[in-house]
């Protein structure tokens, strides 16, 4: 199929072999728990998509990271989940370096670290939380000397077992004791740092998302990123690009699954001409929807411009992969259905889009608000 094709292509350049390991291996192997997809994306190279090459990365374009993590959903939607959490991480972090504001010679030497050693980043953001923000916190942190201890939990976390850092988002109050935004760097193998079974489910099982509880756990002053008096927007419009990433990466990885199981019509040649156009119209309209999201991220699109357009382009696509998914199936066949889980498991692995914060009723009023002519003024 011409549009996987195309996103195979973009893994095949930025991570060799990555692809052809993965598919060497069963699909149900590939999402089962204990699966070796994440380490595989760790050794072909996933980590440094993008990241910089100032910082020894592949620095890639939205449109680049969209068509790879596309491919990652087509082959394992449990390695594309996992790759988004690490991804978005990355490029809300890396956003530090295109600020007047720098970072710290530690965070610098921290990040620098992350593409050459392929670091992974989990996402202790609030992500998976009922009717809660990706971007909200879900720790809580306290002046300790030298830095600040940390307490809370995340629940899913995906990347818990292999992750290398957390990144978390907290309150501190600033010089004049207002509140202020912080993003920590949590060493996954600091003390107080415990991983406790949560996902019972065996859909995306190899995304490793279990829980991660943070008990008095200490993260010094250089592994906290602040806003600074020359630059105090930093850490909103570094949440802003991380909304827009997480929501366009994850979209594209669902996206992924929905063109394989396309895919597996059109090779097997499943119900008429008409049926299968209709399958694949459907299909391609959620890939144009993020690819034309990126294209507009890549354009410089950002502020609620971006966020409402990245929402747009979540919630439509996530309307018609249902529908993807359920023609697929049904052009397959029984036959097809019972003889082998993987359709079974590519059909089920779609569904969790529409389970990824912020909900669709939940943002409905401030879209229509922005649509009218308002700010967006997110729950």
């Amino acid at each position: 199929m011409r549009s996987l094709d195309v996103a195979r292509d973009a893994c095949e350049r930025n991570h060799p072999g990555l692809y052809k390991a993965l598919t060497a291996l069963p699909l149900t192997e590939r999402e089962a728990p204990g699966s070796p997809v994440i380490d595989l994306f760790r050794t072909h190279g996933g980590p440094g998509l993008l990241v910089p090459s100032s910082f020894g990365g592949l620095g890639v374009s939205a449109l680049e990271a969209v068509r790879v993590t596309r491919a990652l959903g087509s082959a394992s939607p449990s390695l594309a989940a996992g790759a988004t959490m690490h991804n978005f991480s990355a490029a809300m972090l890396f956003e530090l370096a295109e600020r007047a504001a720098e970072p710290t010679e530690g965070q610098r030497a921290l990040l620098s670290r992350i593409a050459p050693e392929g670091l992974l980043l989990a996402s202790g953001w609030a992500e998976g939380r009922t009717e809660q923000s990706i971007l909200s916190p879900s720790v809580v942190a306290t002046p300790a000397p030298g830095g600040y201890l940390v307490n809370g939990a995340k629940k899913p976390c995906s990347l818990s077992a292999s992750m290398d850092m957390l990144t978390a988002s907290a309150f501190l109050p600033d010089e004049n004791g207002v509140p202020q935004l912080v993003i920590l760097l949590v060493p996954s193998d600091a003390e107080g740092v415990s991983l406790h079974p949560f996902w019972g489910s065996p859909v995306l099982a190899g995304a490793q998302s279990d829980e991660v509880r943070l008990h008095d756990v200490f993260v010094p002053e250089h592994l906290v990123i602040r806003a600074t008096p020359e630059d105090p927007g930093r850490l909103d419009d570094l949440q802003t690009a991380a909304f827009v990433w997480f929501e366009m990466l994850v979209t594209s990885a669902y996206v992924g699954a929905a063109s394989e199981l396309t895919e597996r019509v059109l090779t097997r040649g499943r119900g008429s001409v008409s049926d299968r156009g209709a399958l694949c119209v459907q299909l391609e309209s959620a890939v144009a929807l993020t690819e034309g999201m990126a294209r507009a991220v890549d354009a410089g699109a950002f502020g609620d411009e971006a966020v409402a357009a990245v929402l747009v382009t979540r919630f439509a696509a996530q309307k018609v992969l249902a529908a993807v998914s359920e023609l697929a199936v049904e052009l397959l066949g029984g036959i097809a259905f019972i003889g082998s889980p993987e359709i079974a498991t590519l059909a089920s692995a779609i569904s969790p889009l529409a389970f990824h914060p912020p909900s669709r009723t939940s943002t409905a009023e401030a879209l229509v608000d922005y649509f009218a002519g308002g700010p967006l003024l997110l729950p």
